[in-house]
């Protein structure tokens, strides 16, 4: 568990440059956010740009062939660096403690050998698809989380949506002005821009105003090698945006909604087992959902977070320690209103001959089912409105059901 330090609330454009992340957050109470029954339902999407290890992130190391496949980075139930057993076949990177305790107390769950429909290994389509919705790449400038907003019953706009990143990510972006926001791409804005942010901020939350204007001054002394990414800087900043976002959030009147995306995850060289790269960026990520619960409070019992990545990694290391462009992954859901305690899968083992193109993790799970499981369990979206709008033309995905507690 983390402290909710006040003076360290949002990231600065320094720490957006180090990090290369985004946050963005509706700007519309949903009409039911106070409904009779007290429920208040929150939705956290993380994106991971780059493609994740699922294998290496929650191993399945009661699979005879995992070891072999994964060789020198393969985690393992013993040695210095134990994986965390998450059940009598799963096992969870040893980077990460929080989701593991998450995961005891029954909120966090993991869904493997998932994928989105698309087949092939490009970074850009891959994230295209995850992030519009639609089964192939370069198809609409909208984003599935915007659909869905679209969908829900609007209530009164209020000013704290706020998107803060070099770009708002697609998932969350519309063709219509239907979703309000106050945003600004920080590593870009000049000085004018960024202290109009400020002054927007500066009497309806002096707080984050403050830390605004911190990051202003920050970022007038960052200069040369200060200002290029390192392992410590990108795992501080991912905990930096997280506390930010569920600072918002956390406000009667904050948004309920929010997606944020963070780099990094491509690591075809050098990726590490239990220690190294991989497990840097895990720790990253560990840290921003212990600051997601930290920060929330109690609106943690309604919330869910998603992460998901555009595809997943090959099932055998390289010649240089590292795993190349793959399909199927991981999904991971945390919150208090998850279901969790459970690794969710249909697997379909590691031999050669289930292997995806005899060099993959089979994806037996849509990850569209998965997210469309979310939305209908936190905002009652109906199937066809999961199939027709927000997953165009996705019926043969069925919404999952009971991932919520």
């Amino acid at each position: 568990m983390t402290d909710c330090l006040e003076n360290r609330l949002l990231t600065t454009r320094r720490g957006l440059l180090l990090g290369s992340a985004s946050f963005a957050a509706w700007a519309y109470l949903p009409k039911f956010a106070r409904a009779a029954d007290g429920r208040d339902p929150r939705l956290i999407v993380v994106i991971l740009r780059g493609a994740l290890d699922g294998l290496s992130t929650v191993a399945p190391i009661g699979d005879h062939d995992y070891a072999g496949l994964h060789g020198s980075i393969a985690l393992t139930a013993d040695g210095a660096h134990p994986a965390i057993m998450l059940d009598s076949f799963f096992a969870l990177h040893p980077a990460m403690p929080e989701f593991a305790r998450m995961y005891r107390d029954r909120h966090a769950a993991v869904i493997h050998a998932v994928a989105t429909p698309y087949r092939d290994r490009s970074h850009f389509d891959g994230q295209d698809v995850l992030e519009s919705g639609y089964a192939g790449p370069g198809r609409v400038q909208s984003g599935w989380l915007n659909r869905a907003l679209e969908a829900l019953p609007r209530g009164e706009r209020v000013s704290s949506g706020l998107a803060v990143g070099p770009t708002t990510p697609l998932v969350l972006r519309g063709n219509a002005p239907t979703v309000g926001w106050a945003s600004v791409a920080l590593p870009q804005a000049d000085d004018d821009t960024a202290m109009r942010l400020v002054e927007l901020y500066r009497h309806r939350d002096p707080v984050l105003a403050s830390a605004l204007s911190q990051g202003l001054q920050l970022d007038k002394v960052a200069s040369g090698d200060d200002m290029k990414a390192t392992r410590g800087n990108a795992v501080a900043q991912m905990r930096q945006v997280a506390r930010g976002a569920a600072k918002l959030m956390a406000a009667d009147d904050g948004p309920r909604i929010a997606a944020l995306a963070f780099d990094g995850w491509d690591t075809h060289a050098n990726e590490g087992g239990p220690v190294g790269r991989l497990a840097f960026l895990l720790g990253g990520l560990d840290g921003a959902l212990a600051e997601f619960e930290s920060c929330l409070g109690n609106r943690w019992r309604d919330t869910i977070v998603v992460v998901a990545t555009e595809f997943g990694r090959t099932a055998r290391i390289n010649g240089t320690d590292g795993t190349d462009h793959g399909t199927g992954t991981i999904a991971l859901l945390a919150g208090g209103a998850v279901k969790g305690g459970r690794v969710i899968s249909d697997w379909p083992g590691l031999k050669l001959a289930n292997l995806y193109e005899s060099r993959d993790l089979k994806p037996t799970t849509d990850l569209r089912s998965v997210i469309k499981g979310v939305l209908q369990d936190q905002f009652g979206l109906s199937d066809r409105v999961l199939a027709e709008t927000v997953f165009p033309d996705s019926a043969s995905a069925r919404p999952m059901k009971g991932l919520a507690a």
